[in-house]
């Protein structure tokens, strides 16, 4: 479920880079920027993890080290009245719980480059009443509560002498419907100074979704998706994405990034389970193009008011050629509260444009080439906001010296079409 996963990864994405430098969300604003304060290590004990410089490759590596241990948990729910698996109306109920960890490991080279290796494993647990409606005849669909599973490796190697740093990485994605495989480049290059940092990130992800219909619009003989019944059709979906990036230290106080990140898609772009009804009353599978270019623009400032006020913003253009065009705007202002507690109040808005294809219940006309009602890529407003807390106490929390930090989180969605969301996000550090 892509479009529930939005609002769950805008939460879980400004959650993992609150105190960091600069931050993106997966759909919305998504690059991250490692921070760069003096940081212990922590040695892995275990031998299953422990590698020494005997075992790899002679004198070529130094210990590998855990540096840093993240667990997030959410709960996401959300309901609205326009569904578009039933024709752009009807119960938009959704609940997901969310958890993940990710593992992030170092070691130097004998050129004393720093190796960082990042393991992240996701997983969460969603039940939708909407899905549900794709076969109502039965107790309940193959669609109505899954299991979204999604790791990720990634690496990179820093150049302190060259001020040179590259990554790359692997992610895989499964659920009822779909599985995905994707990959991502990076490279950054900072001035001597460090006052100055280019940062270009290139990737590709190849899904394959499963063709599953409504009912009522499978031809005779065409399965249903369910375990057990599944003669039915797959289609390729492939995605191209480009970042770069510039950031700049203005002075001590001042930050500034500037970002474009043009983006490709081929293949099935739209979901063979939305239903559309025409002026006369005929229904149909939503139909939409098989390519879309997609064109965001955002800059991003951090101002760091004095010891207990940063003030983060956040403006972003995006347009495509579908038609759809969006400004965001958000603010975030961590204040420090004392030497180890802050709060973090947050708010954002977006307002988007239609794509050309969309149109209500009974609204379109069958001499149209594409047609959808699904209310995620109509025209509407949104909110969203909410407040964080974080401790990160001298002697680790609860007094456990590794624990480093916990931090906990709420927001609040809303949409002009009467949609509304809350999410409530749990993390935790270890260092």
């Amino acid at each position: 479920m892509k479009k529930i996963t939005l609002a769950i990864g805008l939460y879980v994405g400004l959650l993992s880079v609150a105190y960091g430098q600069n931050d993106e969300t997966k759909y919305i604003f998504k690059s991250k920027k490692s921070e760069t304060t003096n940081k212990k290590s922590f040695p892995i004990s275990s031998k299953w993890f422990k590698l020494s410089s005997k075992t790899l490759a002679g004198s070529s590596f130094r210990t590998l080290k855990l540096d840093e241990v993240n667990i997030v948990s959410s709960y996401y729910a959300q309901d609205g009245n326009n569904s578009a698996v039933t024709g752009g109306i009807g119960t938009e109920k959704f609940f997901d719980i969310a958890n993940s960890l990710d593992l992030k490991f170092s070691y130097s080279d004998k050129k004393a480059r720093k190796h960082s290796i990042t393991a992240e494993a996701a997983i969460d647990y969603y039940s939708s009443a909407s899905s549900d409606k794709i076969d109502p005849r039965s107790v309940s669909s193959a669609s109505m509560s899954d299991v979204h599973f999604y790791p990720t490796l990634s690496w990179s190697r820093k150049d302190d002498k060259t001020h040179k740093t590259v990554g790359a990485s692997l992610s895989y994605s499964t659920e009822w419907d779909y599985q995905s495989f994707g990959g991502n480049l990076s490279f950054s290059k900072s001035s001597k100074d460090n006052n100055t940092e280019l940062i270009v990130k290139i990737g590709a992800f190849f899904d394959t979704w499963s063709v599953i219909l409504p009912y009522e619009l499978r031809p005779n003989g065409y399965g249903s998706g369910a375990e057990g019944d599944n003669n039915i059709d797959f289609k390729r979906r492939n995605s191209y994405n480009l970042s770069i990036g510039v950031s700049q230290i203005i002075n001590k106080r001042l930050q500034v990034m500037a970002v474009v990140e043009p983006s490709y898609q081929e293949g099935l772009l739209s979901t063979p389970y939305h239903r559309v009804y025409f002026t006369d009353g005929l229904l149909k599978v939503e139909k939409l193009p098989g390519t879309r270019a997609k064109l965001p623009v955002g800059l991003r400032a951090s101002y760091f008011l004095g010891d207990r006020f940063i003030i983060r913003s956040f403006y972003r253009y995006y347009q495509d050629n579908w038609g759809m065009k969006a400004h965001t705007v958000s603010l975030e202002v961590p204040i420090k509260i004392t030497s180890f507690v802050s709060v973090t109040p947050h708010y954002r808005f977006n307002s988007q444009t239609a794509v050309m294809y969309f149109g209500p219940i009974n609204s379109h006309k069958l001499t149209e080439s594409y047609y959808t009602s699904d209310f995620d890529i109509s025209d509407f407003r949104s909110a969203f906001w909410g407040a964080g807390i974080r401790i990160a106490p001298p002697d680790g929390v609860l007094g456990i010296k590794h624990w480093n930090t916990a931090e906990l989180r709420y927001g609040h969605y809303n949409r002009s079409n009467g949609m509304v969301a809350n999410i409530i996000t749990l993390s935790a550090k270890f260092k």
